[in-house]
């Protein structure tokens, strides 16, 4: 996972070009392309015919349960992972897998760590690749399955620097991924002193970015890649 330029961070799209298309569909992520994105975000979830698809809720916006529903029965415009790679061409891909307790879904998540290994192995050589969660054990079956694809923990709780690094150390992932709001300069040096890359999300504001920039962060996410873009090359 590197940028084009070594010196600046990936710019890597929030489910696409999220701030001007309805997210992760086939427009957004090719929206995102044309806005200079080096990277998408994406989620997955399975549906009841085991096909991957990129979508960030458990549930349709008609109330539908994705994991009860047959791929041929969803919208047009909730692509399969599969289409969504196909459409990110020229970009690499970020696939956030969707693992909360709360989620109805929960339980798949064995089955979804398994495709998920198979479909972005076949689309993505390992560089172009990172697989993340919130749950770091549902990346723990992700780098079980596939000890040489990149993966990474998302962090949105308030650990101690020390205590979130070590974590992501002692389960063998090679990046962190946390919410803004935690990331401060010694959470990033520490970071790197580890050698863990540290890819920040959601960040959409211009004077932000250049802070983030300036640390050495190695992806920022945003809704906006375009201005993310645009700032980053200013």
């Amino acid at each position: 996972m590197m940028s084009p330029e070594s010196a600046r961070p990936l710019v890597i799209a929030h489910r696409g070009d999220s701030a001007n298309h309805p997210d992760n569909t086939v427009a957004s992520y090719r929206s995102a392309l044309e806005q200079g994105a080096d990277w998408v975000e994406l989620d997955v979830r399975r549906t009841a015919d085991d096909v991957l698809v990129a979508h960030h809720d458990a549930h349709l916006a008609d109330g539908r349960l994705i994991r009860d529903s047959a791929s041929g029965d969803l919208p047009g415009e909730v692509p399969t992972l599969a289409e969504a790679f196909e459409a990110c061409e020229g970009m690499g891909v970020n696939v956030e897998i969707k693992h909360l307790p709360g989620d109805p879904d929960h339980e798949d998540v064995h089955l979804v760590c398994d495709a998920v290994v198979g479909l972005a192995s076949a689309y993505r050589p390992p560089e172009q690749l990172l697989v993340s969660s919130f749950d770091i054990a549902a990346v723990d079956l992700i780098r079980a399955t596939d000890p040489g694809l990149p993966s990474g923990w998302i962090v949105a709780e308030r650990y101690t620097a020390d205590l979130l690094l070590e974590r992501t150390i002692a389960h063998g992932h090679g990046a962190i991924c946390p919410w803004d709001g935690l990331v401060d300069l010694r959470l990033v040096e520490h970071a790197h002193d580890r050698g863990l890359r540290v890819v920040v999300w959601t960040v959409d504001e211009p004077d932000r970015m250049v802070e983030l920039a300036g640390w050495g962060v190695e992806g920022i996410i945003s809704n906006d890649p375009g201005l993310l873009r645009r700032t980053l090359d200013a």
